[in-house]
């Protein structure tokens, strides 16, 4: 075997596809933006030999490269981010808006977009457009066509003008800020506004108020930083996706064009993917936060099924899902009032049952985040037993997804080793008598094996 086949043998399927077409460099860079997370299991080997055969017409291989990336990255596929949907029903954005207001429990959320996103405003004079809110209007939100103009001196603009973030903490003594009555703002006391933009430009911004002086707290604001991000980079992909599908049907289109377009789509891919992980990692960490757990305690969990997932040998693509299964496991918890994991009286009868429901809560979130669809199972198994009394539907043995078992085990490993409220943390020799104790009624007798050996080392 010659070196260049050894070494072809030991990277990956996008690596490989930079051979291609050797005299472009763009073609490097549209191999190596197709990586991670999301487009590694998406993308065939199939694709990766069309991309790599040489081709004598260059303009009609980048045209079968676009229109493969078209194919993966259509609304079918993973543009469907919190529930956005490219569609002219702007209920949607109303949707969204509240989906925001229950993962942050604030008060009030609303969806400003700039005009040449938002669809179908073209008569306003407004350059920023309220698409979606979290109130309910009595009328059509749109007919009243409620809005900024980026002259204006408002904190909507502003963020969108300057990309910036604005916290106003007390509204009542802040002089620039102005009330919008159809939004309810004279009773607002706690502002946030968080541009949505990307590399490429700037779509609109995302306000979260509250009617009280209670801030956000550091990892909510995360939260919505990346969920205004990765909105950004969803539509922008999108709007992309549906030029290039144009460019790709004109015959006079030359290679220089469909390079552009082609370095384009592929940065935004690239972005997407890596605003897509950061989102999952500030979901966990605001979930802890909501939860009153340490701010590590998901990240513990994940990497000890990692750390599991790879003693059995599973794949990369494999480990990755159990990975953000295991930050997410607990993402019903986002929904739920801070009040419930406040409380230090007993907790009443529907709060508990708020609590046992919390992974239904969860799977329904993450249903409609279309790039986390692979980790529901994960997700929605992983309080059953070994033993068939476990929930939802009481799985039993081999018949619980593998993923669910060993992220079980490393969440009641993780739990028994930290401090709680109602007691100490247990040494790892005790917390592991407890497992081995339980094998084969709670946990996979196979994967408590796995975890005595990795914490006996």
């Amino acid at each position: 075997m010659t070196d260049r086949k050894r070494e072809n043998k030991n990277v990956s399927v996008f690596a490989r596809s930079k051979m291609s077409l050797e005299s472009d460099p763009l073609e490097e860079i549209f191999a190596l933006n197709l990586g991670d997370f999301i487009s590694e299991h998406l993308i065939s080997d199939e694709l990766v030999q069309k991309i790599s055969r040489t081709s004598v017409d260059k303009t009609e291989s980048i045209k079968n490269q676009l229109k493969e990336l078209i194919s993966i990255y259509s609304i079918d596929n993973t543009l469907k981010i919190l529930g956005f949907s490219s569609k002219e029903d702007y209920i949607i954005y109303n949707a969204i808006a509240k989906t925001i207001k229950q993962m942050l429990n604030v008060d009030a959320c609303h969806i400003f977009l700039s005009k040449n996103n938002a669809m179908g405003h073209y008569a306003t004079k407004n350059d920023l457009i309220l698409a979606g809110s979290s109130l309910n209007f009595h009328d059509d939100i749109y007919k009243v066509s409620i809005g900024y103009r980026l002259s204006d001196c408002s904190y909507v603009s502003k963020s969108f003008n300057n990309s910036e973030e604005i916290e106003v903490k007390n509204c009542d003594e802040d002089k620039d800020f102005k009330a919008v009555l159809l939004l309810g703002e004279s009773k607002v006391k706690y502002y946030f506004a968080v541009p949505m933009y990307n590399n490429m430009e700037k779509v609109g911004v995302i306000v979260v108020q509250n009617y009280s002086k209670k801030k956000l707290n550091k990892a909510f604001k995360e939260l919505l930083t990346v969920t205004a991000r990765l909105f950004a980079t969803s539509m922008s992909l999108e709007k992309h996706t549906e030029e290039t599908a144009e460019m790709i049907e004109q015959d006079n289109v030359n290679v220089s064009q469909l390079q552009n377009k082609r370095a384009e789509l592929t940065a935004l891919i690239g972005d997407l993917s890596s605003e897509q992980q950061w989102f999952v990692e500030n979901l966990a960490k605001a979930v802890d936060a909501k939860s009153n757990l340490k701010v590590n305690h998901s990240h513990e969990v994940a990497d000890l099924a990692r750390e599991i997932s790879t003693k059995v040998g599973l794949n990369e693509k494999t480990k990755d899902l159990i990975y953000y299964a295991a930050l997410l496991r607990n993402i019903g918890k986002i929904t739920l009032p801070e009040e419930i994991f406040n409380k230090k009286e007993k907790l009443s009868e529907e709060d508990w049952e708020k609590l046992q429901n919390h992974p239904n809560v969860g799977v329904s979130i993450l249903m409609s985040i279309n790039f986390l669809a692979d980790v529901v199972p994960y997700i929605n198994y992983h309080k059953e037993r070994w033993d068939g009394k476990g929930e939802p539907e009481g799985l039993k043995g081999y018949s619980i997804p593998l993923g669910s078992r060993i992220i079980a085990l490393a969440d009641a490993f993780s739990a028994m080793t930290s401090k709680q409220s109602y007691r100490e943390a247990l040494s790892v020799d005790k917390a592991i008598e407890v497992i081995k104790s339980e094998s084969g009624s709670k946990w996979d007798p196979e994967l408590v094996n796995v975890l005595v050996n990795l914490k006996s080392r």
